[in-house]
C-alpha cells in the first residue's frame, strides 16, 4: 500500500514529500495510522549522514503514536482503535540473551525503526514521518495517557525511555541525589522523571537563562556549569549523573561531583569523542563512567505506564510536515522547548 511520507533522497538535499510503500499486515503485525511523530536529533544526524551508513531514501522518525487500524490474524494483545506507540526499534533476533532478558535494544540484530534492514521495499526501514506504519506486535506499545495528550506522549518513545532507563537501572529515588546535565529534549525529560521517582534533582546548564525553566520542570537546584564556585559547592554530592549533552565536553568537571561509588551515565551521542577523563577522578572515589541506550520493550512499556500514572508528557512544539527543514535548522541552534512533534495529518496536505 502507498502512503505519504517526508524524507530525503541524499545528505545534501532537504526533506520533501514522498510516496512510500508499506507492507500488508502479516499474521503478527499491527497496522498503525500515525497521528504524531516526535523529531529527535538522531533524525537529523541520520538524514545528513553525520553517522555512517545512512540509506536513502531516508524517512526518519522513531517517536510514533497513533491508532491501530488493522491487526494480523494471530495478534491477541491489540485491536483496532487502540492508542499505541512505536519507539526506536521494530525488530530484533528474539532469541539472544539480550532479547530473552527484555533488553532488545542491546541485541546485535536490533532493527531500527528507520535505516534498518528489512525485506520490505526499499530494503531498509522507513520511519514515522509517514501516514502509516506496520510493525510486529512485539514492538508495539500501549499508550495509557488521555488522547488529548497524545502529541506530547510521542517524545516519550525516545527522549523518555533514554532517560528513564538509566534512572531506573541505577536506582534513582528517595534518598538519592541525581544530576541532570543539559536541559534540552532529553534533559527536560530526565528532570521530570527523576523528580517523579522521588530523587533530589540538580540540573546543570551552561545558560543562566534556563534556571527558571529547570525549576518549573521540577529541579530542586539549578547549577550554571560555567560558575566554578557553584560547581565546587556540589563536589562529591551526587549519587548519579545522567549526562544528556550531545557535544564533546569536559567530563571531569562532572565526575568531580560524584560521591564515592557514584556513576555518571552518558546518553547524549556526540559526533566526535569527548576528551578522555582523568583516571584518578575515577579510581580515587571508585566512581564509574557508563553509557545507556534507550530501553527494551518491557522497560519502555513500564516507562509509558509510569508517565501515564504521574501525568508526565514532554514539552512540545507542534509543526506541520512541511516545516521539518526549518525545524532542523532551529534544532541546530537549540531553538526548541523542548521537542518538535509533527502533526502527521499534514503529510497529505
Amino acid at each position: 500500500m502507498t502512503v505519504k511520507a517526508y524524507g530525503a533522497h541524499a545528505a545534501d538535499r532537504p526533506l520533501e514529500s514522498l510516496d512510500i510503500t508499506r507492507r500488508v499486515p502479516g499474521p503478527h503485525d499491527v497496522q498503525i495510522e500515525i497521528a504524531y511523530c516526535g523529531v529527535c536529533h538522531s533524525d537529523l544526524h541520520t538524514v545528513k549522514a553525520e553517522w555512517a551508513g545512512t540509506l536513502y531514501p531516508c524517512v526518519p522518525g522513531h517517536e510514533i503514536v497513533g491508532r491501530v487500524s488493522a491487526v494480523g490474524v494471530h495478534v491477541q494483545g491489540f485491536r483496532e482503535g487502540d492508542l499505541v506507540g512505536v519507539g526506536c526499534m521494530v525488530d530484533s533476533c528474539q532469541h539472544c540473551a539480550d532479547c530473552e532478558a527484555g533488553l532488545e535494544n542491546y541485541c546485535d540484530g536490533m532493527v531500527g525503526t528507520y535505516n534498518g534492514p528489512t525485506p520490505d521495499a526499499p530494503g531498509h526501514t522507513l520511519g514515522g514521518y509517514s501516514e502509516r506504519i506496520v510493525v510486529h506486535e512485539r514492538y508495539v506499545l500501549r499508550v495509557g495517557h488521555p488522547e488529548a495528550q497524545l502529541a506530547a506522549v510521542a517524545p516519550l518513545l525516545c527522549a523518555g525511555i533514554t532517560t528513564y532507563s538509566p534512572l531506573r537501572h541505577w536506582n534513582a529515588g528517595p534518598g538519592k541525589t541525581v544530576g541532570i546535565v543539559g536541559i534540552g529534549g532529553l534533559g527536560h525529560m530526565g528532570i521530570k522523571l527523576a523528580r517523579a521517582l522521588g530523587a533530589h534533582v540538580v540540573a546543570f546548564t551552561t545558560s543562566a537563562s534556563k534556571r527558571a525553566d529547570a525549576e518549573a520542570l521540577g529541579a530542586h537546584e539549578v547549577v550554571v556549569s560555567r560558575d566554578a564556585d557553584a560547581m565546587a559547592r556540589h563536589a562529591k554530592s551526587l549519587d548519579l549523573i545522567v549526562n544528556t549533552v550531545a557535544a564533546p565536553h569536559d567530563l571531569d568537571a562532572y565526575l568531580n561531583l560524584l560521591k564515592r561509588d557514584g556513576t555518571m551515565v552518558l546518553v547524549g551521542a556526540p559526533a566526535t569523542p569527548h576528551p578522555s577523563p582523568q583516571v584518578f577522578n575515577l579510581i580515587m572515589k571508585r566512581r564509574a563512567l557508563a553509557g545507556s541506550m534507550i530501553g527494551g520493550i518491557p522497560e519502555t512499556q513500564e516507562m509509558l505506564d509510569f508517565c501515564a500514572q504521574h501525568g508526565i508528557v514532554a514539552d512540545i512544539e507542534m509543526i506541520r510536515a512541511d516545516e521539518i527543514n526549518a525545524a532542523y535548522e532551529r534544532m541546530l541552534k537549540g531553538d526548541v522547548k523542548y521537542r518538535f512533534v509533527i502533526d502527521n495529518a499534514t503529510l497529505a496536505a
